[in-house]
């Protein structure tokens, strides 16, 4: 392949099946994801038509947003809530679709579950009805968020019809400080290039810091790539994909793998490849990075004041900003350190993984929340549950005075019991701040790392964790 092709587009040109006259490409999805909110109709629709499911051994079914938390006995006390659980039962087993479902030891948030059973793999192309379905770029594929008719098009025909986006390098250097992560790396991102930035890109993350990642804090990166506005976020597969991947359930073993390995270092982008444009961020000029408005790319440093509206030109900006402060009871040039918070939510299908529960354990261990804060831990699938009770994170949470619960999607979008309460101010390890995101249209939420997050529950307000928490 051509040294200066880039990953996005060396993948696109081997998955275009035909370029149609509306001048969209139609690509072949090697991997389709569903979970029990979006593909309802989408079945149904197939259903009507009397089509049928085209290649049901590449679609993978989970429930995840619906899930409660706490108390999972069905019939689910919400009656929509079981009506999509049991719609997605009905069928995954009518088009003998594998699900992942609660009697499962694999269910779990699907942009967790993915990876960790292996199907996601570098080169695919990846389909799923949900917006952080950029996740799976971690390992050099490339992963797009479809809609109901979308999901129609690749359950019947595996493939879908899309606008090729340009390309945008994203080049982080330099060495992480201590209480810094892959979140406030992607929060900066945005905030620096705006939740619209990247409209009409994908978005390729490099440099010696991306490299240095391990793959959950690549996937934190990847998957708040869809608030920045782009298509699609994604790495480049190397020796660190590789080892995540080994021994996978479904990830390539023996004489495949050997194949495999070579076809996924052939997809990665050439060393003189090409970008439509270019950003290039210092890590080691980060700070812990907190939301202080109602859109990820309204976060500022710990160490950063809340900007000021007559220092802003843009009018449109300046609109924004009094929307945001109005809502959140903020005034310009605040600092958002020691802010009180009511809820502090360490999940999601950004910050859910293992890796993240280990550095929030750390950060409570020996501590106890705050009197005034309720603070909870949702693993984002079984197996992260499974590993944190091996390491014994669960007790170290109680201890602390958090709740342990169940596997699922929990308050990162309300869409199950999780909710905040009237004007309650979340602290949150998910990846949206949108007025009514977590439940409450007066709700307020703050996003943050796992860390910071943690160490906002042991102090009854936000910190930073450089010098009001451990690190």
């Amino acid at each position: 392949m051509n040294s200066r092709e880039n990953l996005f587009n060396k993948v696109w040109d081997l998955h275009k099946v035909a370029t149609l006259p509306t001048g969209q490409d139609q690509l072949f999805i090697d991997l389709h994801l569903v979970h029990e909110v979006t593909s309802p109709q989408a079945f149904q629709m197939i259903r009507e038509r009397g089509l049928t499911v085209h290649h049901p051994e590449r679609t993978f079914a989970t429930a995840d947003h619906i899930v409660p938390t706490d108390n999972q006995q069905r019939p689910f006390s919400d009656y929509l809530a079981e009506a999509m659980m049991s719609a997605l039962e009905e069928n995954t087993r009518e088009y003998n679709i594998t699900f992942f479902g609660l009697d499962t030891e694999y269910q779990g948030i699907v942009h967790i579950i993915g990876p960790e059973l292996g199907l996601t793999q570098p080169g695919m192309t990846i389909a799923c009805g949900d917006s952080h379905t950029s996740t799976h770029g971690a390992f050099g594929a490339i992963a797009f968020g479809i809609g109901t008719s979308q999901i129609r098009d690749v359950l019947a025909t595996q493939t879908m019809a899309l606008s090729r986006p340009k390309v945008r390098q994203i080049h982080v250097t330099g060495t992480l400080p201590p209480g810094v992560y892959a979140k406030d790396i992607i929060l900066r991102i945005i905030a620096d290039l705006g939740v619209n930035g990247g409209i009409g890109y994908a978005y390729e993350y490099n440099g010696d810091t991306i490299a240095s990642l391990s793959m959950e804090e690549r996937m934190t990166i990847c998957n708040m790539s869809i608030e920045g506005g782009a298509r699609v976020g994604y790495v480049n597969p190397d020796e660190t994909t590789y080892a995540y991947l080994k021994d996978r359930n479904y990830a390539p073993q023996g004489a495949q793998q050997v194949q495999a390995l070579e076809h996924w270092a052939s997809v990665a982008s050439g060393p003189d490849a090409v970008y439509d444009d270019y950003y290039t961020l210092d890590a080691e000029s980060l700070a812990p990075m907190v939301t202080w408005g109602i859109n990820p790319g309204q976060a500022i440093g710990i160490d950063q004041r809340i900007p000021r509206i007559e220092d802003i030109e843009d009018p449109q900006e300046q609109e924004s900003i009094r929307k945001a402060l109005d809502h959140m009871g903020f005034c310009s040039g605040e600092s958002m350190e020691g802010k009180k918070i009511d809820v502090v939510f360490i999940g999601s299908c950004t910050n859910g993984r293992i890796s993240d529960l280990r550095e929030a354990a750390r950060i409570v261990q020996g501590n106890r929340v705050a009197p005034s804060v309720q603070a909870f831990v949702v693993p984002g699938s079984k197996q992260v549950a499974r590993q944190a009770e091996a390491e014994g994170l669960p007790e170290i949470f109680a201890e602390a005075g958090f709740s342990w619960r169940h596997a699922g999607c929990s308050m990162c979008l309300a869409m199950n019991p999780d909710k905040l309460q009237g004007r309650q101010l979340s602290a949150s390890s998910s990846n949206r701040n949108f007025i009514g995101r977590q439940g409450s249209p007066s709700g307020r939420t703050l996003l943050m790392s796992p860390a910071m997050a943690a160490a906002a529950a042991i102090n009854g307000a936000v910190v930073d964790i450089r010098k009001g928490g451990r690190i």
